[in-house]
């Protein structure tokens, strides 16, 4: 699975991406994708087997989905994790990739989201992985740049607060009073936002009980600049992954520009830790965010930032939250079948509807270029067939396949571990017994 959708309008926009680096992890005891952790291996592996039986267009159709369904991230990673270390890696998986918590999302919605971003390894990478490229200049270009094609046709600061689709034309109304008329809608925003727009006729039951029970996730992403990228010094990438409940900060990466100019690391609270950090003066959240990396890097020099921004993105009234919205239990064998499901003639992108890498840009792309095929398609201008395209490969960014070890492959989880130790000591205690049991008598 790779961001072809993405890659390929950076290219047409002619933006141009950057390569990050690996990671370093903390406490550094532990590597996540060491075969020296069999609890953490076997959970990643577990977790690729269990998505590969859940279609990525309509996992509510999976052999288990009814089963997965019912029970939380933290069900599942209980039942599968026996050791604490597998558990907290386990606990801290679910809080980077989707910014929530494990006994808040549902462990059929969560497997899928993992499976159709390319499994355990590739989500979760920097190098060959989600987190391996960014756009030099920031990501903002693609809007600006898309704008600047669109011309006036782009209206800003113009929330849409109604739509009614009765009469031939479609009529919009927005928070300052504007009307605009049009024969197609295609809503690109997270479903629980559309429940601040009033339909006319109203949404169908399944679609509004939809939108209620799909919250956003919760995180503060915060950039810390310094005068220079001392963690270079030591040989480090300003990647890191830091498992410590007392630590504000989960990952980080570093965001220092291509060329060199302005050092910072961004890092991300997560999660309960973003509610329970977001109470606190922003001064205090900068200096714990540069006591836990002075600690992690080794260096006094993270004491002394040049500047500090964060962006709390529970404040955004026109997300709610991020990265994505999230299933809780019950909800995606129950309602999911309707997300892109179009209403008359409203059409619904946003990369929550995506089937490839949903929750980032690339499903964002995917997902609109799929609604715009859609309008296309009640047009007579698109076949019915030609609705879902497969992008073509970029050949500039050619794929790399996810690759593991023999000994991470074949590793036993703990419970495989015990079978093998049981059967080698009820196999090693009949020998006994058959050997006594033939020796000569006295």
């Amino acid at each position: 699975t790779q961001a072809w959708h993405i890659q390929n309008l950076t290219k047409l926009l002619r933006l141009s991406l950057h390569l990050e680096s690996s990671c370093l992890s903390f406490p550094s005891l532990w590597d996540y994708r060491s075969a020296s952790q069999p609890g953490s291996c076997s959970f990643r592996m577990t977790m690729d087997d269990m998505g590969k039986e859940i279609p990525v267009d309509a996992p509510w159709q999976a052999r288990h989905a009814e089963e997965w369904d019912k029970i939380t991230m933290k069900d599942l990673i209980d039942k599968i994790c026996w050791t604490k270390t597998a558990r907290e890696f386990a606990y801290l998986f679910v809080n980077i990739n989707v910014t929530s918590e494990p006994h808040e999302v549902s462990a059929l919605w969560f497997l899928w989201y993992v499976r159709q971003c390319g499994g355990t390894s590739r989500i979760f990478s920097v190098t060959n992985g989600g987190q391996e490229r960014k756009f030099v200049g920031g990501s903002g270009q693609i809007s600006e740049q898309i704008m600047v094609l669109l011309g006036d046709k782009v209206k800003l600061s113009s929330p849409v607060t109604y739509i009614d689709q009765t009469d031939d034309n479609i009529i919009i109304e927005t928070l300052n009073h504007e009307h605009y008329e049009c024969k197609y809608v295609i809503s690109a925003i997270p479903p629980v936002l559309t429940a601040k727009i009033h339909f006319k006729p109203e949404l169908p039951p399944e679609r509004n009980q939809l939108i209620q029970r799909l919250p956003m996730g919760a995180v503060i992403k915060c950039m810390v600049y310094y005068k220079e990228a001392f963690w270079k010094k030591k040989d480090y990438c300003g990647c890191m992954i830091i498992e410590d409940e007392e630590a504000p900060i989960s990952i980080t990466l570093d965001d220092t520009k291509p060329d060199g100019s302005m050092p910072a690391i961004m890092g991300f609270i997560l999660a309960r830790k973003a509610e329970r950090l977001a109470k606190l003066h922003k001064d205090i959240r900068k200096r714990k965010i540069c006591e836990l990396y002075a600690k992690v890097l080794g260096s006094q020099e993270a004491l002394s930032p040049v500047h500090y921004e964060e962006k709390n993105w529970c404040e955004e009234q026109y997300s709610g939250g991020c990265y994505t919205a999230y299933f809780p239990p019950g909800i995606m064998t129950l309602y999911g079948r309707v997300i892109r499901q179009p209403v008359g003639r409203i059409y619904f992108a946003g990369t929550e509807t995506a089937t490839q890498w949903s929750g980032y840009m690339e499903g964002a792309v995917e997902a609109g270029e799929r609604a715009a095929r859609e309008v296309l398609n009640a047009l007579g201008k698109v076949a019915k067939k030609d609705i879902w395209v497969q992008e073509p490969e970029s050949k500039d960014v050619p794929a790399l396949e996810i690759t593991h070890t023999f000994l991470e492959r074949n590793l036993p989880s703990v419970p495989g571990l015990l079978k093998i130790t049981g059967f080698s000591t009820s196999v090693a205690l009949l020998c006994f017994v058959l050997y006594k049991f033939k020796q000569p008598q006295s």
